[in-house]
């Protein structure tokens, strides 16, 4: 028999050293071990080791009677002993070398005591499935949700397509792992790419066990859907892809996630802004309309539809906003009178977004000076709002799954780029024209303050005719053709026509349109009978677009009563002017009759400041005189 068979079969002391030797050298017993350092401390190295304030929310355990920690060799596909212990990869260990001090389990011990010097180290045999019993039996709460989450793995639920990845509802249940008769609840989270989402869930669900994964990379490691299930509480906790990302289908990916909000019972929103964005408010706000205007009425006739006992919408999801701060305060804190939801509710009224959706929004902050992020308060939030079911109730898995399935193919397909909603920092409208067109409502597309510049407005788009505005134009359809743009107007008469005669021959023949290059093209009565019209003949129409400010386009010559009223105001002011000549000379005889007899006539007056200057024994005349020829003056 060997030497090592010989070792391992006499060891039976499983007391457990501690692995740091901060303080003890490594001789005293093990009663703690610690997951963040991955050692057995004894108490003197646990409480020195842990003094820092950013070492002090170590999760460390109590060592119970029959202990079995893990391989101290197992290493993960990167090397790192951490990385396999977090992914489920390391081993518990079989054995303990006494030389080299550390654990093995099975593998290892062949792998690297199989052969040399080694291969006679004496080792101690721990007693796996006695320790486990015991573990059992003797393990409280805490130990014992752990055990229950560590075979959890979460799975793509739906893609970035918008393609469910589950075959079926027994394919959905299957992947969860849980009961088709359990009642489950689905939690979701929220937030922008890089916020740690994932890492959230982790830690708040499955003890800071990496199920959804988690990277350092620029890329965001969570791509679609992805859903695992809790069973400590009894949930489908579903990891979504965050927003604002480098993505390629935005709006189908934002469907996506509405979707996912609609089949949910809890929302967690996760920032790690210092200060909460609009972004926030508005996606939320967005949200609740939208599940108000679409998803409701879709859930209730799957409800419907499929017979189902449980409603899928009574009223939306809880939401949580999960505020982690690092050099601000946290929401509320400067107003202790004032609870946060009433400041939440207060800037969502400011922004004109209301969430009346959501059965209830709560906040939960927590303000982190040294890592790691303490997620005990949400825990607790999220727990107690699990168990309030006056609102959410919770339903089997194939619920779950025939509610996603009705909205996928219901809301489904891809968005036509024009459709899209796109965002800008930096909109056109910031720079260009605010004129609008008043025919068809279409905005200029000229730089602002360009009619400082000549520049006249200008759209792209087509207008449209309106009778209020009259926003035909005619041009001549023969310079037209010769490749020239001539804008016509109808007149009273033409260009070369004086206004008697022109007169005359509008009142003979009627209006017409002359073109500068053309002449005259059209008489509106040219002919007894059969006269056409100007469109069909000798004009082009065009509609252009009526802007603010401008002038009619085709002039009201065309208007019958108005041009008689335009002749007849000609009548007047030409007799008008021909008269004044008799009127001036009555004037003056009739002056010259009333004025005294120093006076001289009108006539013999070639200038009106004269008159001051009339002189009566060689002086002006009198003050009395004086004011009533200046007063006469004035008047004249």
């Amino acid at each position: 028999m060997s030497a090592h068979t010989q070792t391992a079969e006499k060891g039976q002391n499983t007391t457990l050293l501690c692995q740091e030797s901060y303080v003890c050298s490594g001789t005293d017993e093990a009663i703690f071990e610690c997951d963040e350092c991955r050692s057995l401390q004894c108490q003197r190295c646990e409480e020195e080791l842990h003094q820092p304030e950013r070492l002090r929310n170590h999760e460390r355990t109590r060592i119970r009677p029959g202990h079995v920690p893990y391989c101290d060799s197992c290493k993960g596909a990167n090397g790192n002993i951490m990385h396999a212990s977090m992914t489920g990869s390391r081993q518990i260990a079989a054995v303990r070398c006494q030389v080299c001090k550390i654990n093995l389990c099975v593998e290892c011990q062949k792998r690297t005591h199989a052969g040399g010097n080694r291969r006679k180290h004496p080792v101690t045999v721990y007693h796996a499935g006695k320790v486990q019993e015991q573990e059992e039996e003797g393990m409280d709460e805490e130990t014992r949700r752990r055990k229950m989450t560590e075979k959890v793995v979460s799975f793509l639920l739906v893609d970035e397509t918008e393609e469910i990845q589950v075959r079926n509802e027994e394919d959905f249940i299957k992947k969860l792992d849980c009961s088709p008769d359990q009642h489950l609840k689905v939690v979701s989270i929220f937030g922008n790419t890089g916020d740690g989402k994932s890492h959230t869930l982790n830690h708040t669900f499955f003890y800071g066990r990496e199920v959804f994964k988690t990277s350092p990379a620029q890329e965001s490691c969570t791509v679609g859907v992805w859903a695992a299930y809790d069973p400590v509480r009894k949930v489908v906790v579903i990891d979504t892809e965050g927003l604002l990302g480098a993505t390629v289908n935005l709006s189908q990916r934002t469907r996506l996630l509405l979707k996912v909000l609609a089949i949910s019972d809890l929302v967690i929103y996760r920032t790690r802004a210092d200060r909460l964005h609009n972004d926030l408010f508005k996606f939320l706000g967005d949200a609740s309309e939208a599940y108000l205007k679409h998803f409701t009425k879709e859930l209730k006739a799957t409800t419907a539809r499929c017979g189902l006992d449980v409603p899928l919408s009574t009223l939306g999801p809880g939401v949580i906003i999960f505020h982690e701060t690092v050099y601000t305060k946290l929401l509320g804190s400067d107003h202790p009178s004032e609870v946060p939801e009433k400041l939440i509710q207060d800037r969502f009224r400011k922004l004109s977004c209301f969430p009346e959706a959501f059965s209830s929004i709560h906040y939960k902050g927590t303000r982190t000076y040294n890592p790691p992020t303490d997620f005990s308060g949400l825990r607790r939030a999220v727990e107690q709002q699990l168990e309030n079911n006056t609102t959410r109730s919770p339903r089997q898995p194939g619920v779950i799954y025939k509610a996603l399935k009705a909205l996928s193919d219901r809301f489904s397909g891809e968005i036509p780029d024009d459709q899209m909603a796109h965002s800008s920092f930096f909109p056109d409208e910031y720079f260009t024209c605010s004129s609008v067109c008043l025919s068809c409502g279409c905005g200029c597309k000229k730089s602002m303050n360009h009619a400082k510049e000549g520049v006249p407005h200008e759209s792209k788009s087509r207008c449209r005719y309106s009778h209020q505005y009259d926003n035909r134009v005619y041009t001549c359809k023969a310079c037209y053709e010769r490749g020239m743009e001539v804008s016509v107007v109808p007149k009273t008469s033409a260009s070369t026509d004086s206004p008697w005669l022109g007169l005359a021959k509008y009142a003979w023949s009627g209006y017409v349109i002359e073109c500068p290059n053309c002449g005259v093209v059209y008489r509106s009565r040219q002919y007894w009978f059969g006269n056409q019209d100007p469109v069909n003949t000798v004009v082009r129409t065009e509609i252009e677009h009526v802007w603010p400010g401008t002038d009619g386009f085709l002039k009201d010559n065309n208007n019958a009563a108005q041009r008689l009223l335009d002749g007849m105001n000609f009548m007047a002011q030409s007799v008008s002017e021909l008269s004044l000549g008799p009127t001036k000379a009555v004037t003056s005889w009739l002056t010259d009759q009333i004025a005294p007899a120093y006076w001289r006539p009108n006539s013999q007056i070639l200038m009106w400041l004269s008159c001051l200057q009339t002189r009566k024994g060689g002086h002006l005349l009198p003050g009395r005189w004086g004011k009533l020829c200046r007063t006469l003056l004035e008047q004249w």
